[in-house]
């Protein structure tokens, strides 16, 4: 009995253990939010002198200013349809690709598929220079959201196909076989059968692309060089000039390129957890 109660003992204080480092990480993952928050109503001398300190008082002039000087709405919109058109891409293209290569048990696929996955080991930093040298001196394609849609597809496509596949192989294949019996064709078996059960799988990949490219900065600064065509991201980066920087300008224009994808993030939340559990019950 006693030795039941200590063990007991033990459980409860280590669970307390646990609840306590779990909260000291939760702090120190939001504290760069904390900064960028109280810093973004402070002007830069104050930033200077106390970055730090809490808010003395509310000022929203970094905004209505940063909202002005990034010609948010412009930028905005430029994100938003890059964001959009390439993660509704990446989606269509990469879940009919897995299919193919699920349905299809060819010798040639299996390569392909494993030459996809293998891509993923590449780091983009080794082939950003080659590819701004084709596309731009040679091919002179740069200053194109169309491009970039592109590019995003490309650098995409791989995880999404490969996250497909795995899921794909878990559907029943009697399902597509008494469609076709039905009449079916096998473009009308994927998009009435298969992809509609890839319901989960391609929320969860559209709300993790969506926050991979309307946060990416590395890529559309190599390929949209106009101001027209700016994305949130590099309308931020210009606030820091090459011998000084407005932080409090910075601080609000992060803040206001963040706060899109924070809202849809929190909006698209349950169907990220709900679909990595059907995925780790699959």
């Amino acid at each position: 009995m006693k030795y039941g109660k200590a063990k007991a003992r033990d459980k409860s204080i280590l669970g307390y253990f646990k609840y306590g480092f779990l909260c000291i990480l939760l702090l120190i993952y939001l504290c760069p939010f904390y900064l960028v928050i109280i810093n973004s109503f402070k002007n830069r001398t104050e930033i200077i002198s106390n970055p730090l300190g809490f808010i003395s008082k509310t000022n929203v002039s970094n905004f209505v200013n940063a909202f002005r000087q990034m010609n948010y709405l412009d930028a905005f919109i430029n994100s938003l349809i890059i964001t959009s058109i390439s993660v509704l891409i990446i989606a269509l293209f990469s879940s009919m690709t897995a299919y193919f290569f699920v349905r299809f048990k060819w010798k040639i696929n299996r390569f392909l598929f494993f030459m996809m996955v293998t891509s993923m080991l590449i780091p983009f930093q080794s082939i950003m220079i080659p590819l701004v040298r084709i596309y731009g001196a040679n091919l002179k394609l740069l200053d194109n959201k169309w491009i970039l849609i592109y590019m995003y597809m490309g650098f995409g496509s791989s995880l999404s196909v490969f996250v497909y596949h795995g899921f794909i192989k878990s559907i029943p294949m009697e399902l597509e076989e008494a469609a076709m019996i039905d009449g079916c064709t096998r473009v009308q078996t994927f998009f009435n059968i298969v992809f509609p059960l890839l319901r989960p799988t391609t929320l969860t990949l559209i709300i993790l692309n969506v926050l991979w490219i309307w946060n990416d900065f590395l890529l559309p600064s190599l390929v949209l060089i106009s101001k027209a065509n700016r994305t949130l991201p590099l309308s931020t980066f210009y606030f820091h000039g090459t011998y000084t920087a407005d932080y409090g300008l910075l601080m609000a224009g992060l803040l206001l390129t963040i706060i899109p994808v924070i809202v849809f993030f929190i909006l698209m939340q349950k169907h990220i957890i709900s679909g990595i559990m059907q995925g780790a019950i699959k």
